[in-house]
């Protein structure tokens, strides 16, 4: 079973997020790459939900080196997304993402002391673009999140 803790402080993050940004989505994914996949294949696995309707937890997808997984992934530097054409250059989902009215993504890597990204905190806003404030605080946010998914089993991922 999840951890109740868990949820329970990806709630209070969420409800945080909500306040400070409105309407949108977070969610958290997790390397789960086998070793033997190869070095341009990238696993993840959806860890939590803020809509689990639309994006259900445990859901995965596999992902090819791109710029963008190359920069999140494998350089571990935020990526930040703004307006629907950045969105549809990146996610091959986007035609989800806009029929939930979300137009901007800012995807902050979770990372490992010796740097390594091992999973990734991802909001999406229905603004077309971020204020650096805003960055500022989707940043704090997944800081804030960081010890409880470090602390959750991979296997609950």
């Amino acid at each position: 079973p999840r951890s109740e803790n868990f949820d329970a402080a990806m709630a209070i993050v969420e409800g945080v997020r909500q306040e400070l940004l409105g309407d949108g989505l977070l969610t958290i994914n997790v390397d789960v790459t086998p070793a033997d996949a190869g070095e341009d294949v990238i696993e993840l696995k959806r860890a939590w939900s803020s809509q689990p309707q639309f994006y259900p937890v445990s859901g995965r997808k596999r992902k090819r080196m791109t710029p963008w997984t190359q920069q999140l992934l494998r350089r571990a530097k935020i990526f930040v997304g703004e307006g629907d054409g950045s969105l549809a250059d990146v996610f091959d989902d986007y035609q989800v993402i806009a029929s939930m009215g979300l137009h901007s993504v800012v995807n902050v890597p979770l990372v490992t002391p010796e740097g390594r990204c091992f999973a990734m905190s991802n909001v999406l806003g229905s603004r077309t673009s971020w204020t650096d404030q805003e960055l500022v605080q989707i940043e704090m946010l997944a800081a804030f999140a960081l010890p409880v998914i470090c602390r959750m089993p991979i296997a609950e991922a």
